[in-house]
């Protein structure tokens, strides 16, 4: 009892000591926001931040509001089937997660949305994630595990009924669709014409599948063995990618757009349809060394060199006149910053292959809270590799070309630094040419998207941390494979959970066709959902405004909608399990989602300014205007759909809020069996 008493007390003041330094250092931030800052403040603030949230509320979700029993059967132990139900090592299962949930959007997002200021961005990744995304990815998971793993449609329609049930599995498949589209797309864009990338990449299925039979055949548990193994030979094909790339073998690597689509879409379909431990899982775990190694790194880089803040907290583009993207603020700094604060496509990930290998729901914290948290951590450092660079370069690569240069001009360097100074962000056709000889391009003008500027970020602060060894170049066409290596893991992921949610719909015309055993209908429904995101990205290869063109404004604002949803869902489980009392944790989320998003939609279909249908009017070519018309449709519908879900949201609540006993759907309790152990992963 006494050693019992010593370790609270050590813990309460490891908590306290947490809590003065993340308060001095928002302090100082706060207090000093007119002026330069130095970007430790911030690493120092959110880990102090990250610890005690987990600590705090994770755990006290877990423990008080789910009230998570380890004895209880999970789904995984059930029914471990060596396919899609296999119980596997913590550790693993939070790298698989980690990697899945982490695509594009920590990366992209808080760098599109630093040209408001690095302030508003920050806050939103730390609140957003501690308060609405960990705790969306964490209820999910452990809903679905209660569940025997089914996905988020079929979650609603069990607890709110089969009209909102049939609504949210459409609509859920149809942003999954648009999800792994965009996803997919940002890979091709980044490994095409790049042997170096694409031969490091490929590198990694093969290793993938070795760590998978290792673990399962030939050393059984050793997991400290295989994570060494893969962790060197990750490194030599890094190093290795290099030198490929400047060798006779580059050919054999080098694609373009068409067939590297084709390539990823037969792997998406390879990986979806083999058993979750021969490829998926080691291959998301060895992705997870690249990428929390990498981010911890920049960390460290940030910790030696401690650079000061280049881009203002607050610019004047807080009004919603930005060169990068139109909006205002409120509510488009919450849609363009998603995965690092609170994501929709987590969710169905948390209700896809997670829950189908969680060994033991005491886990779930750790690996769908935890998991969140590396993830906000990640886009925390996208934030500051954005905001260190000099605003002038920044809004010189992301503004686009027809704005800094127009079509005819001759010096298009001139131009756009002539263009960048007179916003107020002083910058010379020197500093240009000089960053882009630096990173081995010819031009980084209007090099938009988010995904060049924070390659730029990171070049410059792992060259200088490491005191100039190796180039500024290989730094810079590292941290491009690093992104492309990080969003490929959430496409394979993502097309095996998009292959539940089509096996659950098409259970509604056979039973037999939505049971994860049936090898004929994992085979036919994996082979639609290739077919239906590999449709789209393969026109957008062949036209640069179709395809996944047409549906991409329509990302940021479906993918929150859907998170909104799942919050929704969360709320509804809580009122049936007659825990009402800690609704909060959800509703709450949930209702800045929904105010957010349903702000978001009417403004892109009614406002003249920014709305779909006023640039289709005003479009110059039919494709254009055909385009908006369509996001602009979806936009509304997607809308109508999250005010249906919502109604019954709240008519199911009422209704379990007046029972006097829990009406929700959980599998009856079962426990592990007698002496159960892990099995080989």
């Amino acid at each position: 009892m006494s050693n019992l008493k010593v370790h609270s007390s050590r813990h309460f003041l490891f908590l306290v000591v947490l809590a003065i330094i993340s308060a001095f250092a928002l302090g100082y931030i706060a207090l000093n926001h007119g002026e330069a800052i130095n970007a430790m403040w911030i690493v120092t603030a959110a880990v102090c931040i990250y610890l005690i949230a987990y600590r705090l509320y994770g755990l006290f979700i877990l423990n008080r509001v789910f009230r998570a029993d380890p004895s209880r059967m999970t789904p995984a132990v059930r029914y471990n089937d060596g396919l899609d139900y296999v119980p596997t090592d913590k550790h693993i299962l939070y790298g698989h997660h980690f990697a899945a949930i982490a695509g594009a959007g920590p990366l992209v997002g808080p760098v599109l949305a630093a040209q408001m200021g690095y302030l508003p961005g920050m806050l939103w990744i730390l609140a957003g994630c501690v308060l609405a995304g960990a705790v969306q990815d964490f209820m999910v998971l452990f809903i679905s595990t209660r569940r025997d793993g089914r996905s988020l449609g079929e979650l609603i329609r069990e607890e709110m009924g089969n009209i909102p049930g049939v609504i949210a599995l459409i609509t859920c498949f149809m942003i999954m669709i648009i999800i792994l589209g965009v996803l997919a797309m940002v890979v091709v864009k980044a490994l095409a014409e790049s042997p170096w990338g694409t031969y490091t990449v490929a590198f990694t299925i093969p290793l993938a599948l070795f760590m998978g039979i290792y673990l399962r055949y030939l050393r059984p548990g050793r997991i400290g063995e295989v994570s060494i193994i893969g962790l060197v030979f990750l490194f030599l094909a890094i190093i290795s990618g290099d030198w490929i790339q400047h060798s006779s073998y580059a050919s054999w690597f080098n694609y373009n757009q068409k067939t590297l689509t084709l390539i990823i879409i037969i792997y998406g379909f390879v990986a979806a349809t083999l058993p979750v431990w021969l490829l998926l899982a080691p291959r998301d775990y060895l992705s997870t060394f690249l990428k929390i190694g990498t981010i911890i790194g920049l960390a460290i880089g940030i910790v030696i060199l401690r650079p000061v803040l280049e881009m203002p907290a607050l610019t004047k583009y807080i009004n919603g006149t930005g060169p990068a993207w139109s909006g205002n603020l409120f509510p488009f700094l919450f849609i363009t910053i998603a995965c690092g604060a609170v994501s929709g496509f987590h969710a169905l990930i948390s209700s896809g292959t997670t829950p189908k290998m969680l060994a033991n729901e005491s886990q779930a914290a750790y690996i769908g809270y935890g998991g969140m948290l590396m993830e906000s951590f990640i886009a925390v450092m996208a934030l500051i590799a954005a905001c260190i660079i000099n605003p002038g370069i920044y809004f010189a690569m992301n503004t686009p070309l027809a704005v800094l240069a127009p079509a005819g001009t001759e010096n298009v360097v001139q131009s756009a630094a002539s263009v960048v100074s007179s916003w107020g962000f002083y910058i010379t056709p020197d500093m240009l040419q000089n960053i882009a000889r630096d990173v081995g391009e010819n031009s980084i003008v209007a090099k938009s998207g988010g995904a060049p500027t924070l390659a730029v970020g990171m070049a410059y602060i792992l060259h200088n941390a490491m005191s100039g060894w190796l180039d500024t170049s290989f730094w810079y066409h590292f941290a491009i494979l690093f992104e492309a290596l990080f969003i490929l893991t959430a496409v394979d992921a993502g097309t095996r959970s998009a292959r539940f949610m089509l096996q659950d719909l098409m259970g509604m015309v056979h039973p037999q066709l939505s049971k994860t055993n049936n090898i004929f209908a994992n085979l036919l429904a994996t082979l639609l959902v290739v077919v239906f995101w590999g449709y789209f990205v393969y026109q957008g290869t062949i036209d640069p405004k179709g395809g996944i063109y047409t549906l991409w404004p329509l990302f940021g604002i479906a993918n929150q909608m859907l998170a909104g949803i799942a919050l929704m869902l969360c709320t509804v489980v809580l009122f049936k399990m007659k825990r009402e009392r800690y609704a909060w944790v959800a509703v709450l989320p949930a209702m800045w989602l929904f105010i957010c998003t349903m702000t978001a939609g009417w403004q892109k279909i009614f406002s003249p300014a920014i709305g779909f249908f006023a640039a289709a009017r005003n479009a110059d070519t039919p494709q254009i205007a055909f385009s908006n018309y369509v996001n602009g449709t979806l936009t509304a519908f997607f809308m109508l759909v999250v005010l249906v879900l919502a109604f019954y949201s709240v008519k199911t609540a009422l209704a379990a809020f007046k029972s006097k006993t829990p009406t929700d759907k959980e599998i009856p309790y079962a426990p592990l069996p007698a002496n159960w152990q892990l099995p080989a992963t």
